[in-house]
């Protein structure tokens, strides 16, 4: 009988533990669940940050945009260069050799496809034999003991011309330092 007893005080004590764990539970949720004015505080601030976030959206695919129309013609832009270098080089052989004529035709249609490509955004570089070398608009082709101290370090002669569309540069001037 005794082990009939410890047994039912057993199955009266889980009992006991459950409403105990029950009534903790309901006074921590009693004092964990926040007011109104705290939901409402805490919905203000996820909005706030949401529309923050949009704002934050909207003017970096403006500004994406923007960049893309403005570098769209790029490498038709890159492609023309090539057509540019021949002009000139036709110019100085029939500067040479041609007749005034053919020079002054030649002239003229290099000039309007260099001011239809300088109206929509393609600026030469100037660089000349003197210059400081700078690594972010020349490309060192190669080196050569400087004709004078004072070119040493610097552009000593341009072998071709760089471009920049907009504020980009499109192709690097090809140069000759003096070490």
């Amino acid at each position: 009988m005794s082990d009939n007893k410890d047994i039912h005080e057993e199955n009266l004590n889980p009992q006991d533990d459950l409403t105990q764990n029950t009534s903790e539970e309901t006074a921590e949720n009693m004092t964990a669940a926040p007011s109104s004015e705290d939901l409402l505080a805490e919905e203000k601030d996820r909005y706030i940050r949401l529309f923050a976030e949009f704002e934050n959206y909207k003017k970096r695919t403006t500004k994406e945009k923007m960049e893309f129309f403005q570098y769209a013609n790029q490498d038709m832009m890159i492609s023309m260069l090539d057509v540019l270098d021949d002009f000139e080089r036709a110019l100085k052989e029939i500067a040479k050799n041609g007749n005034e004529a053919d020079l002054k035709g030649v002239e003229l249609i290099y000039q309007k496809l260099k001011n239809k490509l300088t109206d929509k955004g393609l600026k030469a570089m100037t660089v000349n034999a003197g210059d400081d070398f700078n690594v972010d608009f020349h490309e060192a082709i190669t080196q050569i003991p400087a004709p004078t101290p004072e070119l040493k370090g610097k552009i000593v002669d341009v072998i071709e011309t760089g471009y920049q569309l907009s504020d980009k540069v499109i192709r690097f001037a090809k140069v000759v330092t003096g070490n």
